[in-house]
């Protein structure tokens, strides 16, 4: 009997189906929607071999099918109401399902007024899309697919934004949640070209300079230490283990005194100019008026990364311009930005998402008509934020003329040793 027993267990254990299970995260159960809907789904199995692919029925019709563990998809659907059938397949013969109810109106949507469906744009783009819904409570926020990762988010059924794309063909999705539960997207396709000229991978160029910073004036010192090693620091060039080009730039700092920092600056534009840019018939730096800061940071230890700053300077005509934008991870944890008349910081109150490993960031700024300074947006790891905000320009000796690009590291309470790389790092200028 033992034996018998035996086999029958290991008969089940061979035979049994694998159990699997789908989570349906889009529309959610008893939802209002426009059309298309929007289907987002994901499936997990026991089954080793895993998930071999998963579908959508609507009233028992096959209305998509996709590989993988996961779905991301719109079906479109007259009015009315709908019962939906996520379901999954695995390599081990297992199937699963999940049902949603959805109704679908006829008065949501989304309407993209920027930019056009199959145009050619340039970089950054500008999107501007309003939505309406049958949901008696409205529409709740709207926001920006890119590439099927969400770039910008925004409460209301208006959105008007720049996003930079990168050139190429980029595929966007715009997309409106209602307070009903119901969601209605509408694609847009375009062909992104640059309007500017970029110089890039400034991390590798020469004609970098080094400062040292000691608090409470944060006065500038240039000997390596500075004051009987208050603040060390290091930077090794053309580094290719860990990098993302095979070509990243590596900085250290360390030291005795708290909240010491470092600063690296390179004169890309204007007098010593390291691009070979030095612009002495001034044609082109007074036609400049918008800056888009790029660069990949490796980050080794948030945990003593008090913060880091990423900067882009303009002078010419008497007048000092510096977008100064950076991460207060340790003291406020959001972005601040630069007040140049009044000489501080401004907390933006725009999470500062850094994380240790690689992070992208882009900074996009502007100079207006009277040399006002407009900080636009800030982005981080494929999320853009607006900041919107305007800072008066300060005096700087007349003969000062060019742009430069920063970054700094700030030390922490105890000034501990900490390394960043930075890759890829590129302006462009327009």
């Amino acid at each position: 009997m033992k034996k018998l027993a035996h086999i029958a267990l290991l008969f089940l254990m061979v035979t049994a189906p694998a159990f699997a299970t789908v989570v349906i995260n889009s529309p959610s159960n008893g939802s209002a929607s426009g059309s298309p809907v929007h289907f987002v789904a994901t499936a997990s199995t026991t089954c080793s071999a895993g998930v071999a692919s998963m579908g959508v029925y609507v009233n028992n019709v096959l209305k998509y099918v996709g590989n993988g563990a996961s779905l991301n998809t719109d079906v479109g659907l007259s009015p009315g109401v709908y019962n939906a059938v996520v379901q999954d397949w695995d390599y081990c013969g297992g199937v699963t399902k999940a049902s949603t109810t959805v109704t679908v109106g006829s008065q949501s949507g989304v309407s993209v007024s920027l930019p056009a469906n199959n145009s050619t744009v340039s970089d950054p783009v500008n999107f501007v899309a309003s939505a309406s819904t049958s949901c008696s409570r409205g529409v709740a926020s709207m926001g920006i697919y890119v590439n099927n990762q969400r770039v910008y988010l925004v409460n209301g059924s208006q959105l008007n934004t720049q996003l930079n794309l990168g050139t190429g063909t980029q595929r966007a999705i715009v997309q409106e949640w209602d307070n009903c539960g119901g969601s209605t997207t509408t694609p847009v396709t375009v062909n992104v070209t640059s309007s500017g000229k970029t110089l890039s991978n400034l991390q590798a160029s020469g004609g970098w300079n080094q400062w040292g910073e000691l608090p409470p004036v944060y006065g500038i010192c240039t000997t390596d230490p500075c004051g009987n090693n208050s603040v060390w620091w290091s930077m090794y060039q053309h580094v290719q283990a860990n990098s993302k080009s095979g070509n990243m730039t590596q900085f250290n700092i360390g030291g005795s005194q708290p909240y010491s920092d470092v600063l690296w600056s390179n004169p890309i534009m204007g007098q010593g100019s390291t691009q070979g840019l030095p612009d002495t018939g001034r044609t082109i730096i007074p036609n400049i008026h918008n800056f888009t800061y790029n660069a990949d940071v490796y980050v080794t230890n948030m945990a003593v990364t008090q913060d880091l700053e990423f900067d882009v300077n303009m002078y010419l005509n008497g007048v000092g311009m510096e977008w100064g934008t950076e991460c207060n991870h340790l003291a406020d944890g959001v972005w601040d930005i630069w007040n140049n008349v009044n000489a501080k910081w401004v907390a933006t109150g725009i999470p500062c998402t850094l994380q240790n490993g690689w992070n992208h960031v882009t900074l996009n700024v502007q100079r207006e008509s009277n040399n006002d300074l407009l900080y636009k947006t800030i982005t981080v790891n494929g999320t853009t934020y607006t900041v919107n905000q305007t800072m008066a320009p300060f005096t700087v000796p007349s003969g000062w003329y060019g742009v430069t690009v920063n970054y700094q590291m700030d030390g922490d309470y105890k000034e501990s040793s900490n390394t960043t790389d930075l890759d890829n790092m590129s302006v462009t200028y327009w």
